[in-house]
């Protein structure tokens, strides 16, 4: 028996294409450098009524919330994941790329997100979920060398993300690949101290 074609109410099709056109307009306006961009801006760029923005979204905190997810879900679907058989100096190699081109992408939406987030219970949320992405990346390419140490995982977590990208890129002027090779010896340096500490 031939299953039926499941019918997409078209109401229900234009409306995640206006929900998705906001959301796609308030981060393009973040990536061209508008970091606190308007509703009446956003709107605009989306090709919708004020009256349709808030018809989908009932604040600012809630535009901001959908947009965290999405950078979430592409965040995740740019992630490759690092084989863990890998020698381990390919591996610090792989994913210090790796966080290097991560962190570029959602670079522009950090610095927004930063302006905004300790009044936005959703984007507090988000960075929380980034967090965690981080430390899961780190356990499934360094199993091994990380094991059950907290302390070591904690190290590793708090210098593979934006604040401290942030840091080198922006306080320090450093070029991407200088930074790179900042987060690698960094990755380096923790994982070695980890052996030399077992062996006194």
């Amino acid at each position: 028996m031939t299953t039926p074609p499941v019918r997409v109410d078209g109401r229900t099709a234009r409306s995640e294409r206006t929900r998705n056109a906001i959301v796609d307009a308030h981060l393009q306006l973040i990536k061209e450098g508008d970091l606190r961009p308007t509703a009446d801006r956003i709107a605009k760029l989306a090709g919708v009524s004020l009256r349709a923005l808030w018809s989908h979204f009932a604040d600012m905190e809630a535009l901001m919330t959908a947009s965290g997810q999405r950078v979430l879900e592409q965040r995740d679907a740019s992630y490759e994941p690092v084989p863990a058989d890998l020698p381990l100096a390919e591996r610090i190699q792989a994913y210090s790329r790796q966080r290097a081109r991560l962190l570029e992408e959602i670079s522009p939406n950090a610095r927004a997100s930063a302006l905004k987030e300790p009044f936005s219970a959703g984007l507090q949320h988000y960075r929380k979920l980034h967090s965690n992405r981080v430390r899961d990346e780190l356990l499934t390419t360094f199993p091994a060398e990380i094991g059950s140490d907290d302390d070591l995982l904690n190290a590793l977590t708090s210098i593979s993300q934006w604040p401290t990208w942030a840091t080198w890129r922006e306080a320090m002027d450093l070029p991407i690949e200088d930074a790179e090779a900042a987060l690698s010896r960094t990755v380096t340096a923790l994982l070695a101290g980890r052996y030399a500490a077992e062996s006194h």
